[in-house]
């Protein structure tokens, strides 16, 4: 399988990750494999700050410009403008954003899918606790084969619904939801306010083709250590223009903040940037800004794209013919997530024996199944190698 669009051939750019080497990668949605660029970017930063001093002004200035150039670089995978990316930790980190930058009041309701991941959910049963909210849960699962998404999580709104809290593409079944007309339909609800959406983009940034401000939801969390291969630690957050000044920080410090000459604040900065904290891994910072350039040098995003659904369509389709195999989806996914089941087998055994092979899957608890993620830079012929593993142990 070939990209015509493809800058440089797959396999010679392979070569640029030392952890697809003596293994075959299937985990790309629990981590990513850095190139030996991102790696790079991160020592030598490392080793500039120490050479020209941590804490002096030419390295604070020197940093503040290479942060605005990753929230840049963000901006521009993302087709938004840098004034509406909070750089974060990862994921959770983005989410509690606006978890808990809403005021909320006690009879307020959250509407959120019975597919979200345990932080996230931890975090919303706090809120009901110490708030007094009340949490409706959405059977989003039931609509992997059948059913509208779209109607299902409709019908879970209520006028005291004030946010709606989902994941693009799940984490367990590899469903992609239609977030546009889900945003449409929570924000045109007569509800007593605007009901927001925020959602959970673990598995969708660095995988599929995205523009956020075409999707109309209100907050977008996302990491750069899964699909864009990034180093672990550094994340971000869409905030869109009109929910913007409704959100209000929770934890504070001097990069949200603006100064008068006796560096006292005096007013939360005007974008993004309000929601930063104080000092950070900057050099994990540079390895994602690296990052993203080695993925866009292989093509653009939605070359990448396509070749994620190429492959993943490929694989779906290969193991629904394996006997004792079952797919999730009864139809091939759109993304690079292929959730299987494995009759009479157990699915953690299979997995850590395939490991022992030098195949990295992983398993999901709901539903019980085996969870493969299929990256642009996968091989066909790992893909063959996978299903012969797997003819072989069952």
């Amino acid at each position: 399988m070939t990209n015509s669009l493809a800058k440089t051939d797959l396999k010679e750019h392979r070569q640029q990750f030392p952890g697809l080497i003596n293994k075959t990668y299937f985990n790309f949605g629990g981590q990513g494999t850095m190139s030996s660029a991102a790696l790079q970017a991160i020592i030598d930063t490392h080793q500039y700050i120490q050479e020209q001093g941590p804490f002096s002004g030419r390295i604070n200035s020197w940093l503040t410009n290479q942060v605005n150039l990753l929230r840049q670089a963000i901006a521009l995978e993302l087709e938004t403008t840098p004034e509406t990316i909070t750089i974060t930790e990862n994921v959770t980190a983005g989410c509690n954003i606006p978890l808990w930058g809403i005021d909320w009041h006690q009879g307020d309701r959250i509407v959120m899918t019975d597919c979200e991941h345990p932080g996230i959910i931890a975090t919303v049963d706090e809120i009901k606790r110490r708030f007094g909210v009340e949490v409706s849960i959405c059977p989003i699962l039931d609509t992997l084969n059948h059913g509208d998404p779209v109607e299902v999580i409709r019908s879970h709104l209520t006028e005291d619904t004030r946010m709606v809290v989902l994941s693009h593409l799940l984490w367990n079944t590899g469903q992609v939801l239609p977030l546009k007309a889900i945003a449409q339909a929570c924000h045109s609800y007569p509800a007593k306010g605007m009901i927001r959406v925020m959602v959970d983009a673990a598995q969708s940034v660095g995988s599929l083709d995205l523009n956020l401000p075409e999707l109309e939801i209100d907050y977008y969390a996302f990491t750069g250590h899964k699909w864009l291969c990034g180093p672990a630690g550094v994340g971000g957050l869409y905030i869109s223009p009109s929910a913007f000044k409704e959100l209000n920080p929770t934890f504070i410090g001097w990069r949200g903040v603006e100064m008068d000459r006796q560096g006292k604040p005096i007013a939360w900065k005007p974008d993004g940037t309000k929601f930063e904290v104080a000092t950070a891994a900057y050099p994990e910072y540079e390895g994602l800004r690296a990052a993203i350039a080695i993925n866009q040098a292989w093509g653009n995003k939605s070359d990448r794209y396509q070749q994620i659904r190429e492959l993943s369509a490929d694989l779906w389709s290969r193991l629904q013919q394996i006997d004792k195999i079952s797919c999730l989806k009864a139809t091939a996914p759109e993304a690079g997530l292929v959730s299987f089941q494995v009759a009479g087998v157990n699915h953690k055994q299979l997995v850590d024996t395939l490991e022992k092979q030098g195949f990295l899957l992983r398993t999901i608890a709901d539903p019980d199944c085996i969870r493969a993620c299929v990256h642009y830079l996968t091989l066909p012929e790992e893909i063959d190698s996978l299903l012969q593993a797997i003819e072989q142990q069952i």
